[in-house]
């Protein structure tokens, strides 16, 4: 039976020499004469740095910890450093994507051992499997991270981080990487071209981010409580934003266009969200019975037809992934491929698929664009440091005085086209 997760090692006596001992990670530590005050502090000392090291062996580097191990080591303190919300992050996603390179290629090496040409050489597998300049950077720096980390966990020497620190990142033009097209505003007309391909409430969500500039999370977590409309300019605060950990404020100015798309959605509990799955789904269904032609004796009726526990089931809350997801989906219908956007997937060519997803990919869309389109329209009509504030981009070093003129422009922006 294993020990429970609050178990701490015993302070035992050595019979043979008499002694303090505490065994860690199967390793014995002698503490000094049993009973004694010193021994006592000695233990003290031992299991809090056991416990700082997440249970780990101690007394680092010792030049037995494999790559792989360190790569397990870190990926378990970070799903307990990078939470929001009692989540994990999307750092968790694209870390375990960086690490599968070091795992395949260098997992059995101890990671004392592992120094810039091995870093090289992993950067140069990913610039052959076409991964962009960027996010090839993006790699390296988290691999560089994990191993700053060691070094203050005591498992690699300093020496060894700082070597691959040396390692500077891809230059633009100056390396075999692909690069990536900047991301450009979507435009209006292909918004509006989408919007009857999208579900009800999804196309208002659209809407409101268009107006407003919000990030898609902010959209997605827009509760009625965290609104205050005791003004003619609403002010919307975010439960949960992205620069929070910074210390940062963030606030969007809502105007009539943006509270007229929110009236329907703020009849309910203050700390539901306003846009949901469920209610999506709900209407879907709403109006897919409306259209039915068979008569309710016969056939499936409304709640008969559901599986009893089905794997999926719409949930309360969007997330960008979803989100995102679901305008994507929009855009396949509203931009079908000439020739194959009838077709099912496991019946084409690879040559098909690979032509399918071409086309998706110039037709596709995605919530960021709308963020892009309403921060270019801002900054044309009210000035740089208007788009600034709207956006929530103003620096940790703004002074209190350069905000409150910004934020007059942002409500001035809100009256008259939010």
């Amino acid at each position: 039976m294993p020990w429970p997760s609050n178990h701490l090692p015993k302070y035992r006596k050595h019979r043979g020499s008499g002694q303090a001992v505490v065994t860690l990670n199967g390793r014995d530590f002698y503490l000094g004469p049993h009973s004694t005050k010193a021994s006592k502090l000695e233990y003290d000392r031992l299991i809090g740095e056991w416990l700082a090291s997440g249970r780990n062996s101690l007394h680092g580097p010792t030049g037995e910890t494999t790559v792989v191990e360190l790569c397990t080591r870190y990926l378990q303190f970070a799903k307990g450093y990078y939470r929001k919300n009692g989540r994990n992050t999307n750092v968790i996603p694209a870390l375990k994507c960086s690490l599968r390179y070091l795992r395949e290629w260098y997992g059995k090496q101890p990671a004392v051992e592992f120094g810039p040409l091995a870093l090289k050489a992993v950067r140069e597998r990913m610039v052959e499997e076409g991964l962009s300049r960027r996010y090839i950077n993006d790699h390296i720096d988290r691999i560089k991270r994990m191993f700053k980390w060691a070094v203050a966990e005591e498992l690699v020497p300093s020496s060894v981080a700082q070597a691959l620190f040396a390692v500077s990142g891809l230059r633009k033009g100056r390396s075999g990487a692909r690069e990536t097209e900047a991301i450009l505003p979507v435009d209006d007309a292909i918004v509006e071209a989408t919007l009857p391909c999208l579900p009800e409430v999804v196309a208002d969500m659209v809407r409101l981010q268009r107006i407003t500039a919000m990030r898609p999370a902010e959209v997605c977590i827009l509760r009625p409580c965290d609104l205050d409309r005791a003004s003619d300019i609403w002010l919307y605060r975010p439960g949960s934003h992205k620069t929070e950990h910074h210390g940062r404020d963030r606030v969007v100015t809502l105007g009539p266009n943006s509270q007229g798309i929110l009236l329907r959605y703020l009849a309910r509990d203050p700390q539901t969200f306003c846009f949901r799955p469920c209610d999506s789904e709900q209407k879907r269904r709403a109006l897919k019975h409306s259209d039915r032609k068979t008569p309710l004796n016969c056939g499936n009726r409304p709640g008969k037809n559901g599986k009893p526990k089905p794997k999926r089931t719409a949930g309360d809350q969007y997330d960008s992934c979803s989100y995102r997801r679901a305008i994507h989906r929009a855009c396949d219908k509203a931009f079908p491929h000439p020739e194959l956007g009838s077709k099912v997937r496991k019946d084409m060519t690879d040559a098909q698929v690979a032509e399918l997803k071409n086309w998706q990919s110039d037709h596709h869309w995605s919530p960021n664009q709308l963020r892009h389109a309403a921060a270019t329209e801002i900054r044309r009509e009210f000035g740089l440091e208007a788009a600034q504030v709207v956006l929530g981009h103003s620096s940790a070093n703004v002074t209190q005085v350069y905000a409150e003129r910004d934020f007059a422009k942002a409500l001035e922006y809100a009256r008259r086209r939010g």
